[in-house]
């Protein structure tokens, strides 16, 4: 198939690229297998398409609030000791304040804010009261202007007194550490997650058919067969033709040092600069 839509269709195409079934491609499942899903990882972790902004929600719990606000000696710290050379020995804790995170999840960007400052919550809020007593009345004579100003005067006082929460993410973890203080915490409210989560091919079939990753698929295997045919060097088969696993290995390594090339400039994700 042209266009491969499952995993085996994507092995054949590239099998095919490599000369089968005219010639035998001396690479064993298992070894093909392990190529599909390192070609997979790389392009999840690297190519722009490999990955797709998401919005999750997430309800707190009441294990959630006893974990992360637990002191020493409860369910939610660890601990761990290191000893000097001189003799004693120092005890450390780890307060367990992390959330688990879908293994689907490969980057988060930020947490939405919580909305529990005195500038926005409840009908007391100064938000309210503006809408209330000013907006209903003035916007007809005052204009826009005035209330934009008005609301950007609120966002910076919004921004001093509730500054954003600092987050923690490792994708080897699959965990969200939220530094937050957990007793303020409200049982059953959501928090909403930026995040970029990978496009599973199972899910979506179109992976398969990219064009980056049947090349990169491609070399990873012809490597393997180079790799394999090595041993064999200089092993003289019927009618004097020589195996030259070295010279497909080479080549493949180029190959793949030229994807890996183009995928710096072509398919990944340039890096933001950070402003302000």
């Amino acid at each position: 198939m042209a266009k491969p839509n499952s995993r085996q269709s994507l092995i054949d195409y590239c099998l095919r690229k490599l000369g089968a079934p005219v010639l035998e491609i001396n690479v064993a499942d298992e070894q093909i297998d392990d190529a599909v899903d390192d070609a997979l990882q790389l392009f999840h972790e690297r190519h722009f398409d490999g990955v797709a902004r998401t919005f999750l929600k997430y309800q707190i719990t009441s294990e959630d609030k006893d974990r992360g606000r637990a002191g020493p000696g409860g369910t939610g710290i660890t601990s761990e000791t290191a000893t000097s050379t001189a003799g004693p020995s120092f005890t450390w804790y780890e307060n367990a304040n992390y959330i688990q995170v879908p293994d689907s999840v490969i980057g988060i960007e930020k947490v939405f804010k919580f909305d529990s400052s005195s500038i926005s919550n409840g009908m007391f809020s100064v938000k309210y009261q503006l809408f209330l007593n000013d907006i209903a009345f003035d916007l007809g004579y005052q204009g826009l202007l005035t209330y934009a100003m008005t609301k950007s005067y609120l966002e910076d006082i919004d921004f001093l007194l509730t500054t954003d929460k600092q987050l923690r993410f490792n994708k080897r973890q699959n965990r969200l550490y939220m530094d937050i203080d957990w007793a303020s915490a409200v049982v059953g409210d959501y928090i909403v997650l930026d995040c970029y989560r990978i496009m599973d091919p199972d899910d979506f079939t179109n992976v398969y058919n990219d064009s980056f990753l049947k090349l990169y698929l491609t070399a990873l295997i012809k490597r393997q067969w180079g790799q394999n045919l090595i041993k064999f060097k200089g092993a003289k088969l019927p009618g004097g033709i020589e195996l030259n696993g070295r010279e497909i290995y080479d080549d493949a390594e180029k190959e793949l040092e030229d994807i890996k090339k183009r995928m710096l400039s072509e398919y990944e994700i340039p890096p933001l600069d950070l402003i302000g």
